[in-house]
């Protein structure tokens, strides 16, 4: 039956392509049999809907009048996605695509893991994601500040739907390869990555030390090519360093479980060197451990609320500081479009205390906290569970936080031999009027 479908319908195309209108008759007869095919089409069609309703009704033993046809039901008027009707259609689903996909070996486990992916992608939230076994055990490592990759942060570009990088860690494959901040990440491996999760994009990045891995990259508008190796990378999320006049300078890249200590550290040894000033820089930060984030505010802020979250019920959590280590001396902090969600919460704190002059350009506006809920399986659903606000109740969610002092990043300066730093300058400047 389904061979002299494909036949009839190739012989249909292939008669449309060679007909040439030369003689009236002719029309006649292509018009009948025309017709009589598509006749023969419809009613194979109905046959082989009623052909796997049989079957599935056979094997799970549901009533003779359960139907594919959506429209063929009565409405469903249950609170709940998964019904009986759901089940039929995607066992439904599953026997045409046994019957008619073109690859035999096809992996059920597959099938199953994209209906579980399917169900959260369709909430239409970018930051919610379903993790397989595998897929969290490598979440939860990469919080480690250790991973098999290229050495760049990784952020989703809201405007164009595609992965950027969002920053390039010293020393490593990224680095030596050329990567920029903001470069739109197109395509790995020749996939176009247009709409697919940051995770999913960046597990395609990853992978076995040595290998390499081809990404298309738009910069300015223009497509490059780059072949990059990976490596075993080791974040250091927080960099420090002293300068002239007892300006200290502590970077933050993301805020993992190491974070805590490593700023607990770096903040000793700039006091122990003479801190007159700092700046905190939080630039391309893409966020990260809420936790963290709350036990370094408390290294800096005042007593106080640092930041609340409001669930959809509107239940409110609040993370205060006792101010026991209030930073006692002038601070900049350094942000830009990259500094997202977790840095947001920090630099929100600082501002609406007063006790920092933030600088650079508006961060990135990711005001919502997301939550794994692991499963007894091993696999887990990473939900947006509530909003966060400022200690004076502002979300900053599509909005993001402006800057006290606005500073546009040089980049032709700084990617020159010169490697300019136009925001650090302005930041120390300004930091050294406050000194005085």
């Amino acid at each position: 039956m389904e061979q002299n479908e494909i036949y009839a319908l190739e012989n249909n195309r292939q008669g449309n392509s060679e007909e040439k209108p030369d003689r009236g008759g002719k029309y006649f007869w292509c018009g009948l049999i025309t017709g009589l095919v598509m006749a023969l089409l419809v009613v194979s069609g109905v046959y082989l809907v009623n052909r796997l309703q049989a079957m599935i009704v056979a094997r799970n033993g549901h009533s003779n009048h359960a139907s594919a046809n959506a429209s063929d039901e009565e409405e469903d008027t249950s609170d709940t996605a998964i019904t009986p009707r759901m089940i039929e259609k995607m066992e439904l689903i599953e026997e045409i695509i046994d019957k008619y996909f073109y690859e035999e070996d096809i992996d059920r486990a597959i099938l199953e893991e994209g209906a579980y992916r399917g169900m959260v992608e369709a909430l239409g939230d970018p930051y919610s994601q379903y993790y397989s076994a595998e897929e969290l055990k490598q979440l939860y490592q990469d919080t480690q500040g250790v991973y098999y990759g290229i050495g760049a942060y990784v952020s989703l570009d809201t405007v164009t739907s595609y992965a950027k990088i969002s920053g390039v860690i010293a020393g490593t494959p990224a680095e030596e390869a050329g990567l920029r901040e903001d470069d739109i990440i197109y395509k790995v491996e020749g996939t176009d990555v247009y709409g697919m999760a940051l995770e999913e994009v960046t597990g395609m990045i990853k992978g076995e030390e040595g290998t390499m891995v081809h990404l298309t990259l738009v910069r300015d508008g223009i497509e490059i090519e780059k072949e990059i190796e990976r490596r075993r990378v080791e974040s250091p999320t927080v960099n420090s360093e002293m300068y002239e006049n007892g300006i200290a300078y502590i970077q933050i890249t993301e805020f993992d479980t190491v974070t805590e200590d490593q700023f607990a550290e770096a903040l000793a040894v700039a006091k122990g060197s003479g801190m007159k000033g700092l700046i905190l820089d939080l630039r391309s930060n893409p966020g990260g451990n809420l936790i963290s984030v709350v036990n370094i505010a408390r290294m800096l802020l005042p007593e106080g609320l640092i930041v609340y979250t409001e669930d959809r019920e509107g239940r409110r959590t609040e993370y205060k500081c006792d101010g026991s280590r209030q930073l006692e001396v002038p601070m900049v902090v350094l942000v830009n479009g990259n500094s997202a969600s977790a840095s947001e919460i920090l630099a929100g704190a600082i501002k609406d205390y007063g006790i920092g002059t933030l600088l650079g350009t508006t961060t990135f506006g990711k005001g919502i906290v997301q939550r794994p809920i692991e499963m007894s399986d091993g696999s887990a659903v990473k939900l947006t569970i509530s909003a966060y606000y400022t200690p004076n109740g502002i979300n900053i969610h599509g909005v993001g936080i402006e800057p006290d002092v606005i500073c546009e990043f040089d980049s032709e300066r700084y990617y020159s031999e010169e490697k300019y730093d136009n925001q650090l300058e302005s930041a120390k400047e300004l930091l050294e009027s406050m000194i005085q």
